[in-house]
């Protein structure tokens, strides 16, 4: 379809009206949204009235609180994983915060960051106790933090045995 007079002026008080090149070009019917483009830019309309928004995004209401649960009165204990209690003895600590009792809410710049259970799930919740170092407790920084493997340095006879398969 061409651009006739009665076509181009309406394209004019479209884009003088503010709406978009594809608004323009379904209401035009028989033209593309670049077609719209090339013409506006031809007939030199610059100045526009008011940009077309789109429509607003409706929020969701934000979730109930979840309750929170007491804390112990009495300090847990907690004993040191076996593989750590070789390496380094030393006593049974006392850590004053229950493990899974943080929120995203809640979670402050010293608290352990590890995530305890499903994100998609009400009962998510982060670890909690204070950290080190790093993001985590102690607990969880030898879980995340795993000491590099070494290599096993491979011999000629080994090497040949490995690329006899690709021969």
């Amino acid at each position: 379809m061409g651009w006739t007079d009665e076509r181009v002026e309406l394209l004019k008080k479209l884009w003088q009206d503010g709406l978009s090149a594809s608004q323009i070009a379904k209401q035009l019917g028989g033209v593309t949204r670049n077609a719209v483009i090339g013409k506006v830019h031809r007939l030199g309309l610059s100045g526009r009235a008011t940009p077309s928004k789109p429509a607003r995004t409706v929020f969701k209401a934000p979730r109930p609180a979840r309750p929170v649960t007491a804390a112990p009165s009495a300090p847990r204990r907690i004993a040191e994983p076996p593989a750590l209690a070789a390496a380094q003895p030393s006593p049974v600590r006392y850590v004053e915060e229950a493990p899974g009792t943080a929120t995203v809410l809640t979670l402050g710049a010293h608290m352990c960051k590890w995530p305890i259970g499903d994100p998609a799930m009400d009962n998510f919740t982060f670890c909690g106790r204070r950290s080190g170092e790093g993001p985590y407790c102690h607990e969880h920084s030898q879980v995340a933090y795993q000491p590099a493997q070494t290599k096993k340095k491979s011999s000629a006879a080994e090497l040949a045995r490995s690329l006899r398969r690709y021969i």
